[in-house]
């Protein structure tokens, strides 16, 4: 212990800082104070003699130099993670699968995942819990779950990361709407509609960047709604608006007074990726990387996933 304090602890609270680009945010993660987390990053930069970050009244951000000396320490803090996580985890957790579902609401891959494991491998105990989408990194590097599935939004240089299925995507209409008598629509017929998306506590359940790239490529207006994705529903059958849901979700979720109908062409896809840490050494999850990876191949081959659907 130094006079700056533990380093593995103030090496924590800098990657919480990175992850959630906040003070109040990584405080949260962490079970903190928020000025906990400023005061420890404040030591760690006097003990480097370096600023690692840049704080303005939107948050925080990496320096380019603090950029730089993260990449380089994180490989090695990881380790240090992962070495005294194994000393203290019995045999039980290591039998144990922890997954986490980041906004994602599974389909029909995740489902079939999951039962083809379960067949092949009874002993292994799974656990599967929702995840914050802002949470989701931090809790991967901290061994609370051994893989998270969420949407495509890029590689992750932290962990190791693949897109592993794709689900057409499916507007709800209102029934009495012109456009139910088409089976497939484009995005340049929803032109001059709003597009509601639920955006609850932790932001919403579709990937923000295809969200953008619908509105930019001429679609419809997006307009979020502080409210879960039944008051959405709600809010399409009152004619309000449209909404859209991955075809896992639209198949399971039917209603008198709205119909789903399939979209085609550019941006009718949603991407999932799975996010896990490199040097996890549980053989389970190798195991159910595998059984995904050989999975994924199988459906591109059929073309299953990606298949426009009739409801």
């Amino acid at each position: 212990m130094t006079p700056n304090g533990n380093a593995l602890q103030l090496l924590t609270y800098a990657f919480a800082a990175m992850d959630h680009g906040s003070l109040r945010q990584a405080a949260r993660a962490l079970r903190v104070q928020e000025s906990s987390v400023s005061r420890n990053l404040v030591k760690l930069e006097q003990l480097l003699e370096m600023q690692l970050f840049e704080r303005n009244v939107r948050g925080v951000r990496l320096t380019e130099t603090g950029r730089a000396w993260i990449e380089i320490v994180q490989a090695h803090y990881e380790g240090l993670l992962d070495a005294f996580a194994e000393r203290s985890r019995d045999n039980r957790d290591a039998k144990t699968l922890r997954i986490g579902l980041c906004c994602v609401a599974g389909g029909e891959f995740l489902k079939r995942l999951i039962d083809r494991f379960n067949k092949l491998y009874p002993c292994v105990k799974l656990t599967i819990e929702d995840v914050p989408a802002r949470q989701h990194l931090a809790a991967i590097r901290r061994r609370r779950f051994d893989i998270v599935f969420t949407h495509d939004s890029g590689a992750v240089k932290s962990c190791n990361s693949e897109v592993f299925w794709q689900e057409r995507l499916f507007v709800l209409l209102p029934a009495c709407h012109s456009l139910v008598e088409k089976p497939v629509l484009r995005w340049s017929d929803l032109a001059d509609k709003r597009l509601l998306v639920p955006n609850g506590l932790e932001g919403p359940p579709l990937d923000q960047g295809l969200l953008e790239r619908i509105a930019a490529d001429g679609g419809p207006a997006v307009q979020t709604c502080h409210a879960n994705q039944a008051t959405v529903i709600f809010k399409v059958e009152l004619g309000q608006g449209v909404t859209l849901a991955e075809e896992s979700y639209a198949r399971t979720v039917a209603t008198d007074c709205a119909l789903w109908r399939p979209l085609d062409g550019e941006n009718s896809i949603s991407s999932i990726r799975g996010v896990w840490l490199g040097s996890n050494p549980k053989r389970a999850v190798l195991r159910l990387l595998g059984l995904a990876k050989n999975m994924a191949s199988a459906s591109q081959a059929t073309g299953h996933t990606t298949q426009p659907g009739k409801l």
